[in-house]
């Protein structure tokens, strides 16, 4: 038996990009670093909430690129003429992806006591009624 896609089903013309939103969602990974929450603040805003103690603003960035949010980190190692008897407070980099649906914009982000917060909000889908004129070829 072979494997259907949703592109490739008859009834869902033009679906083709939810097969490519599948597959970038399953390769985003399910590592545990940096943990995270996602809440909803009301019936159309959510807020993404990561823990990034150690990580200033300016190691943090957040980008959208093709309706995928990235969260990346990376810390400067200052480690210079320190000497460490035990590390257990690594400096190690991140990426945090999340996919979001069409109409979902960031409002804004912000970080409190180690943790970043990034607010979305869900725009209210316009029903666009279209009759289409028959002619005659």
């Amino acid at each position: 038996m072979t494997k259907m896609s949703f592109g490739a089903h008859p009834f869902l013309l033009g679906f083709e990009q939810l097969d490519r939103l599948v597959e970038r969602t399953v390769k985003t990974g399910n590592e545990g670093y940096p943990p995270y929450n996602i809440e909803q603040t009301s019936g159309e805003s959510y807020r993404i909430t990561l823990a990034v103690a150690g990580f200033r603003d300016e190691d943090l960035s957040i980008t959208l690129e093709d309706r995928q949010l990235a969260i990346r980190g990376r810390q400067q190692d200052d480690a210079d003429g320190r000497i460490y008897l035990h590390r257990g407070i690594a400096a190690r980099q991140f990426q945090r992806t999340f996919v979001l649906a069409d109409g979902v914009e960031i409002i804004s982000a912000s970080m409190e006591n180690g943790l970043l917060f990034v607010d979305l909000q869900k725009s209210q889908p316009v029903t666009v009624v279209q009759t289409i004129k028959i002619t005659k070829g």
